[in-house]
């Protein structure tokens, strides 16, 4: 839903390049209003700096093998997702998708082990690194950061590629300088699949899969209380919490420590009817000063924010997270798994006009669900 309007940094943008707000599965334009695409850096994390990239190229040689024209278009404003259709998935949601097939169609004993991010690490470098894999344009810091590391010794087996995962989230960890860019909410759609799948185990083990999974891809060491944070407040609600209750103990943590001023912007929005145009501008307005970017505690403090609004709101809470931009679409995954685990309870439902115009999920959510019949039935 988010993709169209993926780092919209204004909101009159969105109302400009599509005549309104978003209201259901779009396509997104071929230019972009804020793009920075071009100061990307397609040898690893982060922007060009200086004369341009240390290093080999990774996007176009390793990854992303045929979208490196798009990152150094002379005319700049490229879309980050240009090329996709309405109802298609951004990379990070098909990565998410297939780490959801691996570990329900492995015979693992636990998210939690050791192997299962082997096969979810090993099934990620064969699909990132497969030219036609998929249609998405942008990869951000993360993936770039981990295959310009790996491009070296170039690991394939799963044993191979935990050993080089493990070995060098190990030294970015004790290293004096920290990729901030790996700091981001695009380090939780890998890790809702380790959540959802030990929807049954103990809290801990959910936790446990969520975070040593984003240690492998994101090495960065203030991540691991946030991560935390969030897989506790989605494996409660996967077992029936109160999202509304779990959303308000995440934004009064220490972590995040937003209570008070998500306070102020919950109150001023419930002088609005719901579904109003002025409540969706106090919406926009608590994001942005909440956290509008890709920054974690930022971002999750939004994330939380709408949770809050939207607890048993399943269409309003993905529509308000779309059409308030910045990062919306790492954040709307989070958010949604949230809102979904939720409506299981409480009857809100994703439309079903929005399910019929999925693009790449309908097939593999199938095989998720069908796998995950055939475990619990033997």
């Amino acid at each position: 839903m988010s993709m169209p309007v993926h780092w919209y940094y204004s909101t009159a943008d969105i109302r400009s390049d599509f005549s309104g707000w978003i209201t259901g599965l779009t396509a997104p334009r071929d230019r972009h209003p804020s793009s920075i695409l071009r100061l990307s850096n397609t040898a690893g994390s982060g922007r060009v700096t200086g004369s341009g990239s240390t290093g080999a190229d990774v996007v176009g040689n390793v990854i992303l093998h045929d979208k490196l024209k798009f990152w150094t278009d002379p005319r700049g404003s490229v879309h980050y997702h240009q090329g996709l259709q309405a109802g298609q998935n951004t990379l990070n949601a098909l990565c998410a998708l297939r780490a959801a097939r691996v570990l329900s169609a492995g015979a693992l004993a636990s998210a939690a082990d050791p192997d299962a991010r082997a096969a979810v690490l090993s099934d990620y470098v064969e699909f990132m690194t497969s030219p036609g894999s998929h249609d998405d344009t942008y990869a951000e810091s993360f993936h770039r950061s981990f295959f310009s590391d790996w491009q070296e010794l170039r690991p394939t087996s799963s044993r191979e590629v935990l050993e080089f995962a493990e070995r060098r989230s190990k030294r970015m960890l004790n290293s004096s300088r920290a990729d901030g860019q790996l700091n981001a909410i695009g380090c939780l759609p890998m890790a809702i699949p380790f959540v959802l799948l030990s929807a049954t185990a103990n809290e801990e083990e959910a936790v446990c899969a969520a975070v040593e999974l984003v240690k492998l891809t994101h090495p960065h060491a203030q991540l691991e209380p946030l991560v935390s944070l969030y897989a506790r407040a989605l494996h409660a609600t996967l077992n029936g919490a109160c999202l509304r209750r779990q959303a308000e103990a995440a934004l009064k943590s220490p972590a995040l420590d937003a209570w008070d001023a998500c306070r102020h912007f919950i109150q001023r929005a419930e002088r609005f009817p719901a579904s109003s145009a002025e409540r969706l501008k106090v919406h926009q307005s608590a994001v942005e000063s909440l956290g509008l970017a890709c920054y974690t505690q930022g971002a999750l403090t939004s994330l939380f924010y709408l949770a809050y609004c939207f607890h048993d709101d399943v269409t309003g809470g993905i529509l308000t997270n779309t059409n308030c931009g910045g990062e919306n679409c790492n954040r709307g995954a989070a958010l949604g798994a949230l809102l979904g685990a939720r409506a299981a309870y409480t009857g809100s439902a994703v439309p079903q006009r929005w399910k019929d115009g999925l693009l790449d999920a309908p097939g593999r959510i199938s095989e998720v669900l069908q796998d995950l019949n055939c475990s619990t039935s033997v």
